[in-house]
């Protein structure tokens, strides 16, 4: 069973291209973070997506996870955010 406080909000956003998804996930599953949920849309040729993961077994601390993904963003030309779920929550509260 997941840990909360190991549950992280990974958002992506730029233009559609082929494989974003797949980039994404593979440096999830390579680096043992599990994909709780996941969301994706796509507008106007805008691609949109939303991850809750789990590093519970991950093989990285968090900030080199959000710092890799940032990268792989910047490689593929969309924007890739990491965020602590409690944090998250406490941001997005209304």
């Amino acid at each position: 069973m997941e840990n909360a406080n190991n549950k992280t909000i990974i958002t992506v956003l730029g233009h559609d291209t082929v494989g974003i998804i797949a980039k994404v996930c593979t440096y999830l599953a390579e680096n043992n973070i599990n994909v709780l949920d996941i969301s994706q849309t796509i507008v106007s040729g805008y691609f949109n997506m939303m991850m809750i993961v789990d590093m519970t077994g991950a093989k990285v601390p968090f900030a080199d996870c959000a710092a890799a993904l940032e990268q792989l963003g910047e490689q593929i030309g969309v924007a890739i955010k990491c965020q602590k779920e409690e944090i998250f929550e406490k941001m997005h509260r209304i």
